[in-house]
């Protein structure tokens, strides 16, 4: 592909970062989203200088907050041309449940309803031909999803909260790519593979190293886990492709459930309520 401005959230670590230095390299613009100022400040600088890429840019927004998601809009559609594409790489778990002020709990908030909304409010401001990528996870598989219980008041286990995170992503790529219907615009899922990342940090503060440590021992690494990422957002291969879940490079069936268009009108109308 020819030099593309590129937006990722999560860029500060794991698969975000390692996509980050790999599409930096290419030649393409990047703007870094991170939800600490002086680390996302200093990542950037640290592409810049590895790659010698200078048009490296760091944001800041914290999805746990939708104010700064808005915010964080407002700075891209100010400062920056139309994106050509936007990858919606940040996430997290937490072992216990955290509820929000926005009705659902902090795990759904950050992984799906976050991404939402900045990709909702970006969509004025992307190119023809541009690409959305989602990071999903092999997790859907497990995932359900009661729309009446998103703070999961019945029950909550940090990997069904997750697993159901990680559905509403593809549930969510799958209605967009209908939505967008004629327009030029392509939306794509795709699992990373099982990767040793810093996910666990936010989450299981005292255990997340240790969790990471052995996860890792197990896992790809960041940059082997960020190369469907990077795939599709700058593959010839994937050109007019949309509405499709990826695995290894190749577009492969998702959860039966990811397939339910009627529930995945619901998720998309119960979004847009609880983003306003």
């Amino acid at each position: 592909m020819d030099k593309k401005l590129i937006l990722i959230s999560g860029a500060t670590a794991g698969i975000g970062e390692a996509a980050a230095y790999a599409l930096a390299a290419q030649g393409h613009e990047l703007i870094l989203v991170g939800r600490n100022r002086q680390k996302t400040e200093k990542v950037a600088k640290q592409v810049r200088t590895r790659t010698g890429n200078e048009a490296i840019h760091a944001l800041v927004a914290d999805f746990v907050d939708l104010d700064q998601v808005r915010g964080l809009v407002t700075q891209v559609k100010q400062n920056f041309p139309p994106l050509d594409v936007l990858i919606n790489n940040a996430g997290a778990v937490f072992l216990r449940r955290s509820r929000t002020k926005y009705g659902v709990e902090k795990t759904f908030l950050v992984n799906h309803l976050a991404h939402f909304l900045l990709t909702n409010l970006l969509l004025d401001h992307l190119r023809d031909h541009a690409r959305i990528v989602n990071v999903s996870s092999g997790s859907h598989l497990s995932g359900e999803l009661d729309l009446t219980d998103l703070n999961m008041n019945k029950h909550y286990f940090v990997l069904s909260a997750y697993a159901r995170s990680k559905l509403a992503n593809v549930l969510f790529t799958y209605e967009l790519a209908r939505r967008l219907g004629d327009r030029k615009i392509r939306v794509n899922a795709l699992h990373p593979g099982r990767v040793g990342t810093d996910i666990f940090k936010a989450g299981l503060p005292i255990l997340g190293p240790l969790v990471k440590w052995i996860v890792s021992r197990l896992t790809l690494t960041p940059e082997e886990g960020a190369d469907n990422t990077i795939f599709l957002a700058t593959s010839a291969d994937v050109e007019g492709v949309t509405g499709k879940y990826f695995v290894k490079r190749d577009a492969v069936p998702s959860s039966p459930l990811s397939y339910d268009e009627t529930l995945a009108k619901r998720l998309w109308e119960v979004s847009e309520k609880l983003t306003s």
